[in-house]
């Protein structure tokens, strides 16, 4: 059996160095207590054996809906490589510490929106967003910008992980690994 994991580093390593944009994107599917989806694209921040990591603002609807349920589904697609990882499970916030170090290797504009975006809340105009920017910028000048206390990072921890690899005809590979008492299962799934 081979490790998801070691898969997934090799993928992601290939993915670093052929696609155009923003390698690190990926789509995060979240559902609403009444069942309705919802799917947006983030950046990974961080991945390890412990699970993918992305940062948002914890009153944004994506978190409010993780908070509810406490799960998410995450999706790469790698056009250039003709490949897709899909990965499944719970979710749990990540260390403040982890939080703090993140959120410093941001720039100050970023650091700065954080505190001045009511993320997917409805904003009557742009102008509303650009004079609440300034006065957080005007409010930080000369001092480093602190984590705001409602933004930070998730980590999706995987019980389920897709290899996807396009072939020629449609005749796709798939490869299943799903967490078990002994680490991972592996199986074929029809493409």
């Amino acid at each position: 059996m081979t490790d998801p994991f070691s898969i997934f580093e090799a993928w992601y390593s290939e993915a670093r160095t052929s696609e155009i944009n923003d390698y690190n994107a990926m789509a995060v599917a979240t559902v609403a207590a009444d069942g309705q989806p919802s799917v947006r694209m983030v950046l990974l921040k961080g991945h390890d054996e412990r699970g993918f990591v992305f940062y948002t603002n914890y009153e944004s609807r994506k978190a409010l809906e993780i908070f509810a349920t406490g799960r998410a589904a995450l999706l790469f697609h790698w056009k250039s490589l003709r490949r897709q990882v899909r990965i499944e499970g719970p979710v749990q916030r990540v260390s403040d510490v982890e939080g703090d170090a993140y959120f410093a290797t941001r720039s100050r504009d970023s650091q700065l929106g954080a505190w001045a975006s009511d993320q997917s809340r409805p904003l009557d105009s742009r102008a509303t967003f650009e004079a609440r920017y300034e006065a957080v910028r005007a409010r930080f000048e000369g001092i480093e910008v602190p984590r705001p206390p409602h933004w930070s990072g998730f980590r999706v921890q995987p019980v389920r992980l897709e290899f996807w690899q396009d072939r020629a005809h449609r005749l796709h590979e798939r490869r299943l690994f799903t967490r078990c008492a002994e680490g991972w299962s592996e199986a074929l799934l029809y493409p």
